[in-house]
């Protein structure tokens, strides 16, 4: 695991400034705490071009001998790499039969060599994490490449005659060609889905290369994006339900026992939920010993699951460390905003870096079980989109008074308040099946966003609809039918662009990897080709996946109640946070951004504050999106 850079500078004769390459490896240190590389490439023969290539590394495989930059036998094709590649056994012996000599025991000169044999197919051969830089000297041309489901980030620039590219947007700052101006559409996007999709960034002119891509850029300039990877929900298999909750298991076995490698100590995070328990329990029946698994809680009780985590612990016998926090918000708060890079706001990302600091203290690398969700439908909205069509068949006269009702009355911050989760339900049923399931994964809807935005804002994006991002990926799906569409959607979407994200920059920021069983690419493939019927079944979540997990889990974790890794922020702005949000929010540097009205913005916190309208999220947001302009974009916020 690493923290990746580099440069490559074309159609000049203007030398890669080594100082530059060493900052941009500085600013991200936490990622790669352990040991540092470098590479330039030796300018001959008048090719007008150098390239520069850089790495911190965390060490978790090959402590001795896994130094990056790692290249070929005559240093030709050189790279860096950050992630784990947890088939590079397999494919190093099936590489040595054919006469490629290894000179460490790392993944990452696995893919050195992997190009040499196989070009840019290479990607298709590795199975895991990964974003990493490749450099050709032969061929003169730069290979980017990120893995099948984006769980490592790669963003870049082209400025001038260079590309400059890393792990995280504050690498790219450091060059002195990159600017810091505000990507608006990107903040339209924001405040839409609480991230910013993929390829924007914040900042205008640095781009994400997205998930299954890789960019090849040769000494003239001249960049190729290419995807390599895609799922399918149409092909669907032909099993039995006891076929697929063998393979199922197998499957998730099999993803595990890979994830397991290492050198350094290793965990799990175990919230309780049927995900990470599955892990831990599937943990504990490969290791030899006690597996040591992490938990987070809260005082407020309604967002603590420890009870759960507990059970399981004591069922499995594992080396069970548990945390209660009470985040100092406004401590933790320019923390989280300089590692994000850019806006983000989902509220979990404040509980994710909590157990990723305090498991760190006791072992570098923990499986989580992320991606459960996705594979096979354990949203709510996925059962509340099945609830509306059943709905829609409700007398209008009837849908009409229960609409009134509900808008009459106070919105409670509690999450799991039914009359909370009713009025949203509500407020989206008159829509098509796609917009109900944007409106009720948004933070700001389409109408409240024209309310709050400035005239300028609003006549910016007349026309530009933010919808259109999830309702592109879903009519690129070629789902059988709405619930596979919906997983295909969240599949390019909200996985990659906001949990992956989420868990990445927590995780890393406290050096530590992790790694997800649920997100291997066999196992994802193997789950897009079951029946949505299985999935969802009547009103059940998850109901293939509990079924494969009976026997090994206990039915208080399979029939639990979906809960969800959040915190009270509602709660918090009501109370200790009141002033400070409208500190922030109504302060003259907020308002000289032209983005808002002062009177919408007031409204929506006065709102909050007497518990008419629940607006926790929002504010949320927007506070991030404040916060972020004063520490990248003004320079006045420190860490």
């Amino acid at each position: 695991m690493c923290g990746i850079c580099g440069i490559l500078n074309f159609n000049t004769e203007k030398r890669i400034d080594e100082n530059i390459l060493h900052r941009m490896c500085d600013v991200i240190k936490y990622r790669g705490p352990d040991d540092e590389g470098y590479f330039l490439s030796e300018k001959g023969g008048g090719r007008a071009y150098q390239a520069g290539l850089g790495a911190r590394r965390l060490s978790i495989i090959d402590l001795s001998t896994g130094h990056q930059p790692i290249a070929n036998e005559d240093r030709t094709v050189v790279a860096v790499c950050n992630g784990e590649i947890y088939n590079f056994r397999q494919l190093r012996e099936g590489l040595k039969a054919r006469g490629h000599r290894f000179s460490t025991q790392t993944d990452t000169e696995t893919i050195v060599h992997l190009y040499e044999e196989y070009g840019y197919d290479c990607v298709n051969y590795l199975r895991g994490m990964f974003a990493f830089a490749l450099w050709d000297d032969k061929k003169t041309k730069l290979l980017l490449a990120r893995d099948r489901l984006g769980k490592k980030p790669l963003v870049y620039t082209v400025k001038g005659n260079s590309i400059i590219f890393g792990s995280e947007i504050k690498c790219l700052l450091e060059h002195p060609d990159t600017g810091r101006e505000a990507n608006l559409e990107a903040v339209h996007y924001f405040l839409t889905y609480n991230y910013i999709p993929a390829p924007m960034t914040g900042f205008t002119g640095i781009k994400k290369l997205e998930p299954a891509s890789i960019l090849i850029c040769d000494e003239k300039g001249n960049i190729e994006i290419r995807r390599y990877w895609e799922l399918d929900y149409s092909n669907k298999l032909d099993l039995t339900e006891e076929e697929y909750k063998k393979e199922i298991l197998r499957l998730l076995t099999e993803s595990v026992k890979l994830r397991l490698e290492s050198d350094v100590p290793l965990g799990a995070f175990l919230s309780g939920g049927i995900d990470s328990s599955a892990i831990v329990a599937i943990m504990s029946g490969l290791s030899g010993k006690p597996v040591k698994t992490f938990s987070i809680g809260f005082q407020e009780q309604s967002y603590s699951e420890l009870k759960y985590a507990r059970l399981i612990a004591e069922r499995f016998g594992t080396q069970h460390q548990e945390f209660i926090v009470k985040p100092e918000l406004l401590k933790v708060l320019p923390k989280l905003i300089w590692h994000y890079n850019e806006p983000f706001s989902d509220v979990s990302a404040v509980p994710s870096y909590y157990v990723s600091l305090q498991t760190r203290k006791h072992v570098t690398v923990a499986l989580s079980g992320d991606a459960g969700d996705e594979n096979f439908a354990g949203y709510d909205r996925y059962v509340a989109n099945k609830l509306s069509a059943y709905y829609c068949r409700v007398p209008g006269f009837i849908r009409s008074g229960m609409d009134n009702l509900m808008k009459n009355l106070p919105e409670p911050s509690g999450r799991t308040s039914p009359v909370r989760r009713l009025k949203h339900f509500l407020q989206a049923t008159s829509l098509s099946e796609e917009q109900r399931n944007i409106k009720w994964n948004c933070v700001f809807d389409n109408e409240m966003k024209a309310s709050i935005y400035s005239d300028e804002m609003n006549n910016r994006f007349l026309g530009n609809d933010a919808y259109m991002y999830m309702l592109k990926a879903f009519n690129q799906s070629k789902g059988r039918d709405f619930l596979d569409r919906t997983l295909n959607a969240d599949m390019l979407t909200y996985l990659p662009e906001c949990l992956l994200v989420k868990m990445d920059i927590a995780s890393m920021a406290n050096s530590l990897e992790v790694r997800s069983p649920f997100l291997d690419h066999k196992l994802v493939e193997f789950a897009s080709r079951i029946p949505s019927s299985l999935k969802l079944k009547g009103l059940r979540t998850k109901h293939i996946l509990k079924e494969s997990l009976k026997g090994l889990l206990p039915p208080e974790i399979i029939d639990r109640p979906k809960m969800g890794f959040g915190v009270p922020i509602g709660s918090w702005f009501k109370n200790e946070l009141k002033d400070y949000i409208g500190e922030i929010l109504l302060s003259e540097a907020a308002l000289r951004r032209g983005y808002f009205k002062k009177a919408s913005v007031e409204n929506i916190i006065n709102e909050h504050i007497s518990g008419r309208v629940e607006h926790g999220y929002r504010l949320w947001a927007l506070l991030n999106l404040e916060l972020w302009h004063r520490m990248f974009i003004d320079k006045t916020l420190k860490v």
